[in-house]
């Protein structure tokens, strides 16, 4: 009997594991992974639709809430669990009680794979970029024996921690299609970020999966009306945006060098 695999997907907001992660989580639950998802927030600030209709933080935090159970549902995770932070409030948590959350549900989980945002966040969100440092620390946490953790579990080293990262010619692609993504943020503009090719260490090929992710995308009725012009675009421009999940490996501790990973759990297989 196969030993059972474990990948967590740890992410600020709903719609970030569909959008983002989508193809690869809907491949590795179909495949037997237990995947899990950890997302610290409801996504109660990102009304995207008239201002006079925004049903405010709490009825927001609701209608997201059920998006994101839909979306899993189509994606087949395991299990997800919120850490109860407010939207646009993540990097400004506590980081000794945000860093202990984490770290506790790694831990509990013992995930093989964790993976979460690049540390610009991919285009500068600044909850992207906070949970992404705390994920980085409670990883730390985990496999540090002085860190007690409140229900007494033991330390836990995870094998491999990568990056969901954008390649430049993904972010190109948007931009073309859309206009591509960008915010302000301390009066600054923010775009989009994609990594060259070469600096990507792992590509997984999603496409047979598209039809599953693009079912947990519309899931999220309540953001796509912020994406102008995204749903109308063809079929075939979707899959050119979604057929591949592309990450950089942080660190591993059973394989490395230069070729290209296929397979997130390579060396542990």
């Amino acid at each position: 009997m196969k030993p059972i695999l474990r990948l967590l997907a740890i992410f600020p907001h709903p719609d970030d594991e569909s959008l983002g992660l989508g193809g690869t989580l809907a491949k590795y639950s179909a495949e037997g992974v237990e995947t899990t998802l950890i997302c610290a927030t409801r996504g109660e600030r990102g009304w995207t639709g008239p201002p006079e209709k925004n049903p405010g933080l709490e009825g927001l935090g609701k209608i997201r809430e059920a998006e994101l159970k839909c979306a899993v549902a189509h994606l087949g995770l395991k299990e997800t669990i919120f850490l109860d932070y407010i939207d646009g409030d993540v990097d400004k948590a506590n980081p000794e009680e945000i860093i202990s959350k984490i770290t506790h549900q790694i831990r509990r989980i013992q995930p093989h794979v964790v993976i979460t945002f690049p540390l610009d966040g991919n285009y500068g969100h600044p909850d992207h970029i906070a949970i992404s440092q705390f994920t980085s620390a409670a990883l730390v946490y985990s496999a540090d024996p002085g860190f007690v953790d409140p229900f007494d579990l033991s330390p836990y080293r995870v094998p491999k921690y990568y990056h969901m990262v954008d390649s430049k010619k993904m972010v190109d692609a948007l931009q073309k299609m859309i206009g591509g993504l960008n915010m302000e943020v301390d009066g600054v503009i923010r775009n989009h970020f994609g990594w060259e090719e070469w600096a990507i260490t792992t590509r997984i090929n999603t496409g047979e999966y598209f039809n599953t992710l693009w079912n947990a995308i519309l899931c999220h009725q309540s953001q796509l009306a912020g994406f102008e012009g995204f749903l109308e675009l063809p079929a075939e421009k979707h899959k050119i945006l979604f057929s591949e999940g592309t990450f950089i490996r942080i660190y591993s501790f059973v394989n490395g060098g230069r070729k290209i990973e296929t397979d997130l759990f390579e060396g542990l297989r």
